[in-house]
C-alpha cells in the first residue's frame, strides 16, 4: 500500500460523531475521524514499514501520524526522525501515545526523552514524560539508568504541581509507570506518588479521570503480588 491508497481508505473510514468524540480529547484538525479498529488492518498488512510510516505522518493528517506510528520501524528511526515527529505531534494522541510508543522501542528514546522534557513547549515536554513512563514498561531494569530515574522521581515530586496540564498528567504517568514495572524504583515511587497525592488536570468535559498514583501502583502491587511483568509491546 502507498500514501494515496491509504489516505483514500481513511477518508472513507472517518466519521463525524467520533470526530466531535476525538476533537475534546484534544485531536486537532486535519482528521477523517477514524476509529482505531480500522487502522489494524492496514497495521497488519504492511507490518513495519519505515519510508511508509515517515510520509504518513508527514501527511499532518492526525489519522494518518496514529497508523504512522504503529507502523513504525522504531529502531531504524533516526533522532533528527523522531525530533521532527515531536515537533510535529501537536494532537494529544500523537504526542502522548504514538510518538512515545515509537520512542521506547528506539535506542536514543531515554536520551531524546531527556530532552524533550526540558522543552518550554507543552506538547513535546508532555511526549518526553510519557516516553519515560513507556520505557520503564518496555524495557528490561538491566538497560535502565536508575540513578537519573530516581532523579527524576524527585523532580516530578517538586515540579507536578506548577506543570502545565498534559506535563503534570504524564509526570503522574511516570511515577506510576515506576512503581509498577521497575522494582529498583518501586519503594521509592510509591514514596512519591504519596508527597504528590491526587492531582487535577482540565480533562475538558471528558469522563477521563487522573490516577490517583498511589492508588494505582498499590492495585498493581495487589492484584501481582509485586510489580508487573514488562510489557512486550506499547503500541496499541
Amino acid at each position: 500500500m502507498n500514501v494515496t491508497e491509504i489516505m483514500a481508505e481513511l477518508q472513507a473510514k472517518g466519521s463525524e460523531s467520533i470526530k466531535k468524540i476525538l476533537v475534546k480529547h484534544g485531536v486537532k484538525e486535519p482528521f477523517f475521524g477514524v476509529k482505531i479498529e480500522y487502522l489494524k488492518p492496514i497495521q497488519k498488512k504492511v507490518k513495519k514499514d519505515y519510508q511508509l510510516a515517515k510520509d504518513l505522518f508527514a501527511t499532518g493528517n492526525a489519522d494518518a501520524m496514529y497508523l504512522a506510528g504503529l507502523i513504525a520501524d522504531d529502531e531504524k528511526m533516526t533522532r533528527a526522525d523522531l525530533q521532527t515527529w515531536a515537533e510535529q505531534a501537536v494532537s494529544n494522541n500523537i504526542s502522548e501515545y504514538t510518538v512515545p510508543w515509537v520512542t521506547a522501542g528506539n535506542p536514543h528514546g531515554f536520551e531524546l526523552a531527556l530532552k524533550w522534557i526540558d522543552s518550554t513547549t507543552e506538547h513535546i515536554a508532555a511526549t518526553g514524560w510519557a516516553a519515560l513512563s513507556n520505557i520503564l514498561a518496555l524495557r528490561p531494569d538491566s538497560e535502565l539508568d536508575m540513578e537519573k530515574l530516581r532523579e527524576l522521581l524527585k523532580r516530578a515530586e517538586q515540579d507536578i504541581r506548577q506543570s502545565e496540564d498534559r506535563v503534570c498528567y504524564h509526570m503522574n504517568s511516570f511515577v506510576i509507570s515506576a512503581g509498577s514495572y521497575v522494582i529498583a524504583l518501586a519503594d521509592d515511587a510509591m514514596a512519591t506518588a504519596a508527597k504528590i497525592g491526587a492531582i487535577t488536570v482540565d480533562k475538558n468535559g471528558t469522563a477521563c479521570k487522573v490516577p490517583v498514583a498511589t492508588e494505582f501502583i498499590k492495585k498493581v502491587w495487589d492484584k501481582r503480588g509485586g510489580i508487573s511483568p514488562k510489557k512486550k509491546e506499547v503500541k496499541c
